[in-house]
């Protein structure tokens, strides 16, 4: 009697398990979203530094080619165009020493095109990165160009981290096996050094808008935007709905990249202090400062096109200091912006 009696049990038990089962809607349950979550908030320790240069007024020509510099075994770099012929020379170089491998965009493949260069097949490999020995990276808006170096505001970060150097080798192996616009989530994409943290992503493999969305949704006191281009209607709106929380923003944008498809006029109408930039060349940073504390930089400009059809990479960084440099940037632009306005 107790066998039949369990047996029934038994039944009705897994008759119960397959009718909740079947009465959940598991496909509208967000599992990306609990993913991504987990993934921002994983923060890994690691040894190393970070230093921030600001071009035209620093000579990051000659900064990042003594970074360069410092490899011994291994170049690993996908950057977009690579037109400086003093970093040109260098990869040429260091190419009869140790492993050299060049990952650069079609358009500007005829510009360095050698046994040790690849491009994409098509889209923009819109990156700015070098690894150096697996622990080493330099990174930020600024294309190893003379236009970059030495005419356009930009900014040039380098890291020493091994966490940060092995998500960008992961990326870069990617993108040399021709695996373009697509890939697998990074690795590790918070990196602590010291009292700072980095969040890491690539585009558009990681969602980075989502990921600007995630920090500007957390600001609380102010926003401060330097963009080359800024067409990007969600990062837009929450840009606005900040306004209505009466935080202070501001925002500088390229002059030459404003047109009906970018949000200079709606942030304008919407009595957000926004200008176009004074410089007569070009205004390349992709960068947004909240709150005085993070700064979010890479080479993604904040678009569809950089966060869905680009291979981009971004860089989410927590710290007052940096942001104090970054803000102190900020401050330069701006004032070129008014005095290029006051002429008008």
């Amino acid at each position: 009697m107790k066998k039949i009696n369990l047996y029934i049990f038994g039944i009705i038990f897994l008759f119960l398990i397959i009718s909740l089962l079947a009465n959940l809607d598991l496909t509208s349950f967000d599992f990306a979203s609990i993913t991504s979550a987990t993934t921002f908030n994983s923060i890994v320790k690691d040894e190393g530094n970070i230093s921030v240069h600001f071009c035209p007024q620093e000579d990051c020509e000659q900064i990042l080619i003594n970074y360069l510099n410092s490899v011994e075994k291994s170049l690993h770099c996908a950057l977009f165009d690579v037109g400086l012929k003093s970093v040109q020379q260098l990869l040429l170089d260091k190419e009869k020493q140790i492993e050299v491998k060049v990952v650069t965009d079609n358009d500007y493949l005829k510009k360095f095109n050698h046994s040790f260069v690849k491009a994409d097949s098509y889209g923009l490999m819109h990156n700015k990165f070098c690894i150096i020995d697996g622990k080493k990276i330099f990174a930020g808006s600024m294309n190893p160009t003379d236009n970059c170096a030495h005419k356009n505001n930009n900014n040039l970060l380098l890291i020493e981290s091994k966490v940060l150097a092995d998500n960008y080798e992961d990326e870069f192996q990617e993108l040399w096996s021709g695996v373009f616009k697509k890939g697998d989530p990074v690795a590790n994409s918070g990196v602590q050094l010291g009292q700072t943290i980095i969040y890491n992503y690539f585009c558009p493999d990681d969602s980075c808008a989502d990921r600007i969305k995630e920090e500007l949704k957390q600001a609380k006191e102010s926003i401060y935007f330097m963009t080359f281009s800024f067409t990007h209607e969600g990062i837009a709106n929450i840009i606005l709905l900040k306004k209505e929380d009466g935080l202070a923003i501001q925002g500088v944008m390229e002059t030459r990249q404003i047109s009906d498809y970018s949000k200079f006029q709606l942030l304008q109408y919407q009595n957000i202090s926004v200008l176009k930039d004074g410089n007569k060349n070009n205004l390349h940073h992709k960068v947004f400062i909240i709150d005085g504390e993070t700064v979010i930089t890479g080479s993604m400009n904040p678009t569809a096109g950089g966060d869905e059809k680009n291979d981009e990479n971004l860089l989410i960084i927590k710290d007052k200091t940096i942001a104090e440099k970054f803000m102190k940037e900020f401050w330069k632009v701006w004032g070129e912006a008014e005095a290029a306005d006051n002429l008008k």
